[in-house]
């Protein structure tokens, strides 16, 4: 009766290891996937960035519309300019009104919102280097007042997206050290209902490589099932942020996404056959006292 409740008690234990031990790891390969996904585009969620950074020129008062939309065009022509956004007086005047209130231009005679342009630049031009030369061929024109940009922007840009990188990989690495950790004690407790069981298999010839196989193969299943579930949270999270981040998500191709599924399907069966293998073999080399003492 003791035995049997004993067993009953260490497989509740078992049952509850397995459940917590899959759903921490589903949340591992979660982040894990995030950490791939921007990895594997990296370069292209940089570029992004870079070429949606606004460099706003803005023309002189006396400019005419009809002088500002032919000078919009040779900006255009500029090398490195990706595309330009015309803002005329008006539109200027609205946002200025949006920003500062309706009467916020009760105490100016003419409105003194300038016509502007905004310019988006290809993404090997945004650095400060090339930014100046722009700058400078933009302010050639005699239409133009001031050329302006985030120069500390830039710099932070293109500073932070290598060290979120550098981030993203640390903390993949130590959550994937707590997953490894997790599972080599839910393998543990598994092992300590059947130790006296590993240590007959092995005295009646039962090679280590045999003895470990069925564990390794139920770990394998346990990550491959957790990295499904880490991926349908992937795919559903996106399905949720589509919406908001039209534009960053258009630049997620088909390919990469597979490539990131299978590095989570990958991280988690490794994970799981690796720590199981290593915790196995080492219990297999215990003698009939330290099984007692386990």
């Amino acid at each position: 009766m003791a035995s049997s409740k004993v067993n009953s008690t260490l497989r509740r234990r078992l049952v509850s290891a397995w459940i917590s031990t899959v759903i921490s790891l589903s949340m591992v390969l979660l982040l894990v996937g995030v950490g791939a996904l921007l990895l594997v585009n990296a370069r292209a969620v940089g570029d992004y960035f870079k070429e949606n950074l606004q460099v706003s020129v803005l023309l002189k008062q006396q400019v005419t519309e009809e002088e500002a939309l032919a000078y919009e065009g040779k900006v255009a022509a500029i090398p490195g300019v990706r595309s330009t956004h015309y803002v005329s007086r008006d539109q200027g005047v609205e946002e200025m009104s949006r920003m500062l209130g309706q009467d916020f231009l009760d105490v100016f005679e003419q409105a003194p919102v300038p016509i502007s342009i905004d310019v988006f630049l290809n993404a090997d031009y945004v650095s400060a280097d090339s930014l100046a030369v722009v700058k400078d061929a933009l302010s050639q024109s005699p239409l133009v007042e001031e050329v302006v940009y985030q120069t500390s922007l830039v710099e932070a840009l293109n500073q932070n997206l290598s060290r979120i990188s550098i981030g993203i990989a640390v903390m993949v690495a130590v959550l994937l050290f707590v997953s490894f950790v997790l599972i080599a004690n839910t393998v543990r407790l598994e092992l300590f209902s059947r130790r006296f069981s590993i240590y007959t298999m092995h005295l009646v010839g039962a090679t280590k490589s045999y003895i470990r196989a069925p564990f390794v193969g139920r770990a394998a299943l346990q990550g491959l099932f957790a990295a499904l579930i880490a991926i349908l949270l992937l795919l559903g999270g996106m399905f949720i942020l589509k919406d908001e981040f039209v534009q960053l998500f258009q630049i997620f191709k088909l390919e990469s996404l597979l490539v990131v599924m299978g590095i989570i399907v990958l991280f988690g069966v490794v994970i799981c056959a690796g720590s199981t293998a290593i915790v196995v073999g080492r219990m297999v080399g215990y003698d009939r006292d330290r099984l007692y003492a386990y």
